[in-house]
């Protein structure tokens, strides 16, 4: 009887690898606004700042502006580089704001893949419920550990809350 070889330990994971490359994807912004190269790369595309705006999925009339690192070269070009954790977040009222009935007090609003697997940059909406305002924060979380870098917006409401 012939022995049997045992399966490298990485096969399992570099089977798994086209999938992971699919469920990350790019951006699911709802719009490019542009982007600027950054740094020259002879191989793959440029290093560039992406600007993106994502519309808040339950609070109308208000669209934010995330401009974010996108790493290019060969592994940039073939979805296996990560982001760096540098951005800023400008959200704006596109007309009357005004609060949805059974908003939460903070809500996670926008998740974009910042890796191949395990980085994600995080739009996270809270109610300054003092002020008035809708404040919209932008972070980069990991499986194991996040980031310290963030970026922080407001946007005021039109009517007080109820």
């Amino acid at each position: 009887m012939p022995r049997r070889r045992p399966v490298p330990p990485a096969l399992p994971l570099l089977a798994a690898l086209p999938l992971a490359l699919a469920l990350a994807g790019d951006a699911t912004a709802q719009s490019r606004v542009g982007e600027v190269s950054t740094t020259f790369r002879l191989v793959g595309p440029n290093d560039k700042v992406v600007v993106e705006r994502y519309d808040d999925p339950r609070v109308p009339n208000v669209s934010c502006y995330v401009s974010r690192a996108d790493t290019g070269g060969l592994s940039g070009w073939v979805g296996l580089a990560e982001d760096p954790s540098r951005f800023s977040i400008a959200c704006r009222a596109t007309g009357a704001v005004t609060l949805p009935q059974g908003l939460p007090q903070s809500e996670s609003v926008f998740r974009q893949s910042a890796s191949a697997l395990f980085k994600s940059l995080t739009v996270t909406r809270m109610h300054d419920r003092e002020k008035n305002v809708l404040v919209y924060l932008v972070t980069s979380t990991k499986i194991v550990d996040g980031s310290p870098y963030n970026s922080v917006t407001a946007v005021p409401l039109e009517t007080p809350p109820r």
